[in-house]
């Protein structure tokens, strides 16, 4: 493994295991029963909102639970098996999945609930970054092979 993908593979550890504390705290207000102090700034920014609406869940599975789950994988796959040579199409594809479903959940705050969650946005930037450095994990694997 090259210097450059080490150090890339360090930080999708890092976005990761952020992604992991965002959305536990998120999942920790999804099933909370009193309103959130640093997430209820207002009408317009309300995590409280967000986390607890119609949209908040799939299958009765929380979103933010989907959420620990993918970074914990992204997070195994940058770790523990980042020697595998299948690694960086892994990460690249699962970060796309995550990156999508950030997509759809932010058009869900915008255009549906017509509220922000700082929590949501946070995580819609940790799994931006992590996308971007598995393409360059990628590409420079290409550039190696």
């Amino acid at each position: 493994m090259n210097t450059a993908n080490r150090w890339l593979f360090v930080v999708i550890a890092l976005l990761s295991i952020a992604g992991i504390v965002v959305s536990s705290v998120s999942l920790h207000h999804h099933y909370g029963t009193s309103q959130g102090s640093f997430c209820d700034l207002s009408a317009t920014f309300n995590c409280d909102i967000v986390n607890r609406s119609v949209y908040s869940t799939i299958a009765g599975i929380p979103d933010a639970l989907i959420g620990i789950l993918g970074y914990g994988a992204l997070l195994v796959f940058s770790t523990l098996r980042r020697h595998d040579a299948q690694t960086p199409a892994i990460l690249l594809a699962g970060s796309l999945v995550g990156l999508g479903f950030a997509l759809y959940l932010t058009y869900i705050e915008k255009y549906v609930l017509a509220t922000w969650c700082i929590l949501c946005l946070s995580s819609l930037t940790l799994i931006s970054l992590i996308t971007i450095t598995s393409a360059g994990v990628v590409i420079n694997s290409k550039r190696r092979a």
